[in-house]
C-alpha cells in the first residue's frame, strides 16, 4: 500500500505527523512525501522534509491514497491548484483526504459539492471559487469520512489518521486502540473544563 502527502512551504507539521508514524511504522504503508517541485519544504516548526517526487508527478494508479496537509498557504494567492490532481485521484476512486487549510484544495477542485464533509470552518470555505458544496458542509469536531473522501478540522489530526487508516481498509481493534489512547487528553481536557 502507497500513500501520496502533500507538503509545502510552511506546512502544518503536526497534522499528518501521527498518519505518517502509524502508516508507516505499524501498517508498513510506504509513505511519499509530494511537494510543488518535488524539493525541500520547512514545516511552520521549521521542521525539513526531503520530497520524494512533484506534485505533478502523481499519479492515481500508482497510490492507495492521497493526503493534502493544512497550513497558512491556503490562505494565500501562493496556494498550489492541486485540482486536477484531486480530481484524477477521485475518477479512480482513491482515497482523497484533507486537513485544515487543505480542505480548501478540495472544496476548489469539485470533489465537495455533492458530499458531506467538515473542516475549519463553513466560512473559511464559502468564499471559495468554485465551492458549491455549503449545504453538505457539517460542524463537527472530529474527521469526516464520505466514501472515499476524508476531511477534518485541523484541531482533529488523530481522528483524521483513524479515518484515512479505516477508509484504506486498515481498521482494527489494534487502531481503535490505539486512537483512543492519543485522545484520551482530550477526554481529561473535557471532563476538567
Amino acid at each position: 500500500m502507497r500513500l501520496a502527502i502533500v507538503l509545502y512551504e510552511g506546512f502544518a507539521d503536526w497534522e499528518c505527523a501521527l498518519l505518517m508514524a502509524a502508516a508507516r511504522t505499524h501498517l508498513g504503508v510506504e509513505i511519499d512525501v509530494a511537494t510543488a517541485d518535488g524539493a525541500r519544504v520547512t514545516s511552520m516548526g521549521g521542521l525539513d522534509v526531503s520530497a520524494h517526487l512533484s506534485i505533478d508527478a502523481l499519479d492515481p494508479a500508482g497510490f492507495d491514497g492521497l493526503v493534502i496537509s493544512g497550513g497558512s498557504i491556503w490562505e494565500t494567492d501562493e496556494a498550489p491548484d492541486l485540482s486536477a490532481t484531486i480530481r484524477a485521484f477521485d475518477r479512480d476512486r482513491r482515497l482523497v483526504a484533507a486537513i485544515c487549510g487543505g480542505v480548501s484544495a478540495l472544496a476548489a477542485s469539485g470533489v465537495l459539492d455533492r458530499i458531506d464533509h467538515t473542516g475549519n470552518g463553513a466560512d473559511s470555505l464559502a468564499p471559495l471559487r468554485g465551492y458549491r458544496g455549503q449545504t453538505h458542509y457539517c460542524n463537527q469536531p472530529q474527521a469526516l469520512r464520505s466514501g472515499h473522501v476524508v476531511t477534518a478540522a485541523g484541531t482533529a489530526p488523530i481522528s483524521f489518521a483513524g479515518e484515512i487508516l479505516r477508509g484504506l481498509g486498515l481498521g482494527s481493534p489494534e487502531l481503535d486502540g490505539f486512537l483512543a489512547l492519543y485522545g484520551r487528553e482530550h477526554e481529561a481536557a473535557a471532563s476538567a473544563g
